[in-house]
């Protein structure tokens, strides 16, 4: 389980190291993520070896939103200043991007033949 941590750690830190190195204006993480991707797509023995680390951490992903939560507590009176604001851009932000979302799906199925079905 350790050097699973350790992979999946390794794979972070590259990615931010990447992210701030080259000044990209990607998240580490998500760099990181892909390049995990990439190493377990080339190099399938990977798999088993971080499969079980990876399903105990994600069992448990409720617990990373305690700091988040205790940040929404900590700042209620500025979300309570805010929040039309708030829940105006949060609304037009998921409308934006599920008509996105839709418009790509359409143009996906378009160049793949599957809208002639």
């Amino acid at each position: 389980m350790i050097r699973a941590v350790a992979i999946l750690l390794v794979f972070q830190l590259g990615g931010e190291v990447a992210a701030r190195g080259l000044g990209l204006p990607v998240p580490g993480p998500v760099i990181g993520l892909a390049a995990m991707f990439a190493a377990l797509t080339l190099r399938p023995a990977l798999r088993p070896m971080l499969e079980e680390t990876a399903t105990t951490i994600l069992r448990h992903l409720s617990l990373l939103f305690v700091p988040a939560g205790v940040g929404v507590i900590a700042h209620l009176d500025t979300f309570g200043r805010q929040g039309p604001a708030l829940v105006a851009a949060l609304t037009v932000s998921t409308a934006a991007s599920i008509v996105a979302g839709v418009y790509v799906f359409r143009a996906v199925a378009r160049l793949t033949g599957a809208d002639d079905e």
